[in-house]
């Protein structure tokens, strides 16, 4: 456990990656938002979406603490499942932290009726627009998805470079493809719909806590394979 905790902070030596980019990108597309709509002067409710910055961020973060950092996490003498454990206890310290903070600027944002302009930054369309207690645990989910999902193609990166991302891509499109196949061959799109219709937001919560397994699972492995 120790060690993890210390591959954890060894990420955080370059805070400018974990901390700073992502607090910083996220509240710089909020400012050219709140001026957007000041300008438009609307009165209905709005929702910018921005706030998807973050997650798309976080992936971007999980990719390079794979690609950027292991080599010379590695130099140290951490074994790659002590690296690979440590950094996915980072992310759900990251993903904890950023949480909150969409919780608690969803409770100001509330309050202010949408910064004076009726703004819905922090607040998404159904997915994170319920109790605070079903939020908080959705952007958990869903930040630790976008950074373990970009750990497994850092990783992928390391073991066979640009050629290998996209065949990994690819072979994610041919099974998608052979799913839409399958389905439209057994005429089970009415249940599909039926399915995802009736799907509460916990319910999508599952979903994505099941991905974060399986791209979690995934990575592991690739780690045991990658040559620095």
């Amino acid at each position: 456990m120790n060690t993890m905790v210390n591959v954890a902070r060894y990420h955080l030596v370059d805070r400018l990656q974990y901390l700073v980019l992502p607090v910083g990108v996220t509240f710089f597309a909020f400012l050219v938002n709140l001026t957007i709509f000041a300008t438009l002067q609307e009165d209905h409710e709005n929702y910018s979406g921005g706030l998807f910055t973050l997650f798309v961020f976080m992936l971007v973060c999980g990719a390079l603490s794979m690609t950027k950092s292991l080599p010379f996490g590695l130099a140290l003498g951490v074994s790659r499942r002590s690296y690979y454990l440590g950094t996915i206890l980072l992310v759900a310290g990251l993903s904890a932290l950023y949480s909150v903070g969409i919780v608690v600027f969803q409770a100001i944002e509330g309050a202010t009726g949408g910064w004076g302009l009726s703004l819905n930054y922090f607040r998404v369309p159904w997915l994170l627009d319920g109790p605070w207690y079903l939020t908080l645990l959705t952007a958990f989910v869903f930040l630790t998805l976008m950074f373990v999902y970009g750990m497994w193609y850092g990783l992928i990166y390391r073991r066979a470079a640009v050629l290998g991302v996209v065949l990994f891509g690819a072979a994610q499109v041919l099974v998608l493809l052979g799913i839409v196949l399958v389905l439209t061959w057994t005429a089970s799109w009415s249940k599909i719909g039926t399915f995802f219709s009736t799907l509460t937001v916990g319910g999508v919560t599952g979903v994505l806590a099941v991905l974060v397994a399986i791209a979690a699972v995934g990575g592991f492995a690739t780690m045991r394979r990658v040559t620095v």
